[in-house]
């Protein structure tokens, strides 16, 4: 008997210690994926989950220096902001990165992953065109906000409005690239080698569009297959065609093959390129055959304190200097984390579709690459930078776009 009587006065005061100590629900705290938690309606609010965002690029194979570059421009941004206390001083930011190899098969299975087993948040890349169209129609469809550093086709953003880009369209860099060749460099033959995918081929097309209305000829234009190694049978043609230059808009293990392989065939053409030229790489891969090579690159801003720290601090962690795409994938992540922290501090969560809103609204964003800000349809508004190459130095021939046809200079 006195056993049972210690056993149920055990029991109410168990009851009592529960009911003192805060059985009342808890509500109102917002996690990442937008569930409620519960907090009591004293108690401080509890601290939210750590936030995912994903990169998707080429880490291994012969692109991988791509990958490596820009996931991290991206990983720097979020190693700073967590310094800072994350998003909101409450959430640490977390990169989750998928290895495409530069095909777009493998970048599917890395989307597939991301959003539906990582759920992050947004998307930074991918990195090359092709897998970024591939990716971009899963992340339309899944309503996943995906902004590219460095995916530049034309078409990329007509995919839909979950889609943007911190680089400049091949729409415009192909109007300026073929306007400047006419009327600056004064070519009027101009041939061209180019690898078919969509990256090269675009640029090509856009590229080849502009010269012809300008009343230029594209006399030659040669092709590779991606991963080709020899492109001495092109050259060969293109050499006995005689054209007045060579427009080679490619990535930079072709391009380092081909002008290599133009040198020991006695080419004795000037080169052009296109963005893809911008990657320090092609220094290291082909630096004795680069001296005059003329490309369109990114626009260079006047260097703020901001676009120094950048550079000093990326070089100081990782050992090499950011090219543009890196930086591009900076300024994309600081974005990101700007609207991240809006949508949390209006709603309390983190829902996709407000997260594309507030991406959307950006304005004057100031980045590395100066005022940030984007067209209706994603693309990011810019001009375009034009390079001649003095040995293994571009040098900076200015900023152009095109307006109503017209090649113009921008101050």
């Amino acid at each position: 008997m006195k056993k049972m009587l210690s056993f149920a006065l055990l029991i109410l005061l168990v009851g009592v210690l529960f009911i003192s100590c805060g059985g009342k629900k808890e509500e109102g705290t917002a996690t990442p994926a937008g569930t409620t938690a519960t907090t009591t309606s004293t108690a401080a609010p509890a601290k939210i989950e750590n936030i995912k965002l994903g990169f998707i690029g080429p880490m291994t194979g012969d692109y991988a220096n791509y990958g490596q570059l820009i996931s991290k421009g991206a990983q720097l941004a979020i190693d700073e902001k967590n310094a800072t206390g994350g998003i909101a001083g409450k959430a640490q930011i977390q990169l989750i990165i998928e290895d495409s190899e530069g095909n777009p098969e493998k970048g599917l299975a890395g989307i597939e992953k991301l959003s539906s087993s990582d759920k992050v948040v947004a998307l930074v890349g991918p990195v090359f065109t092709g897998v970024t169209f591939a990716v971009g129609q899963r992340c339309q469809d899944e309503g996943l906000l995906m902004v590219t550093p460095s995916g530049t086709h034309a078409d990329i953003t007509n995919i839909g409005d979950y889609v943007f880009r911190t680089v400049p369209s091949d729409g415009l860099q192909g109007e300026v690239a073929g306007n400047y060749f006419y009327e600056v460099l004064g070519v009027r033959k101009l041939g061209a080698l180019y690898i078919k995918n969509d990256y090269s081929q675009g640029l090509y097309e856009g590229t080849k569009a502009s010269f012809e209305a300008r009343g230029g000829q594209v006399t030659i234009a040669e092709t590779g297959q991606i991963g080709d190694k020899d492109f001495k049978t092109q050259l060969t043609k293109i050499k006995a065609a005689a054209p007045d230059a060579i427009y080679i808009p490619n990535y930079t293990a072709e391009m380092a093959q081909i002008l290599e392989q133009a040198s020991q065939l006695g080419v004795n053409i000037p080169f052009f390129s296109s963005d893809g030229f911008s990657n320090p790489e092609i220094y290291d891969l082909a630096g004795a055959y680069t001296d005059g090579v003329v490309y369109v690159g990114p626009t260079k801003v006047e260097e703020s304190e901001k676009a120094k720290a950048f550079v000093d601090k990326y070089t100081a962690t990782y050992g090499f200097a950011p090219d543009s795409f890196a930086t591009n994938a900076y300024d994309a992540a600081y974005i990101l984390f700007d609207a991240l922290e809006k949508v949390y501090k209006e709603t309390g969560k983190f829902d996709r579709k407000a997260i594309r809103d507030a991406f959307a609204a950006t304005k004057d964003f100031p980045g590395v690459n100066g005022l940030i800000n984007f067209a209706e349809n994603g693309d990011l508004v810019a001009y375009q930078g034009l390079y001649k190459v003095e040995g293994t130095t571009p040098v900076y021939l200015g900023a152009y776009t095109v307006v109503d046809g017209k090649l113009v200079e921008v101050k």
